[in-house]
């Protein structure tokens, strides 16, 4: 999964999957990687992803890299049938502002637990 878009000041930035860091990044047109939205396999790894950080490096800020990596890593998920289980605040934001139309477009999300929260503690 890759897309580009164009960030806030017209430069082309894509944004991928990396399975291996578990993250979906962003980055710009030389390559170079500007922020990453974690995520976690959820109590069902095969099917939820518990989102627990997303971080833009300050060099790159005020572009809205940030949206652009959660949207997409919104997208991706929906399209694979995995339920989001949102712990960084800005997709438990993005949920509660887009939660209703995201149901709607067939994504899956729920709150998170306990139970998931130990698993990113675990993982920190």
């Amino acid at each position: 999964m890759s897309k580009t878009f164009e960030d806030k000041t017209g430069a082309e930035v894509t944004v991928s999957l990396n399975e291996s860091t578990q993250a979906y990044e962003v980055a710009v047109a030389d390559g170079t990687v500007a922020g990453s939205a974690f995520f976690l396999p959820g109590p069902d790894a095969e099917t939820e992803r518990i989102f627990h950080h997303t971080v833009v490096d300050e060099q790159f800020g005020g572009r809205g890299l940030s949206k652009f990596l959660v949207a997409e890593a919104l997208d991706d998920s929906r399209e694979r049938g995995v339920t989001v289980v949102p712990v960084c605040p800005l997709f438990v934001k993005k949920l509660k502002e887009t939660g209703d139309d995201y149901i709607a477009q067939g994504g899956k999300f729920r709150n998170a637990t306990g139970a998931d929260i130990d698993i990113v503690k675990r993982q920190a």
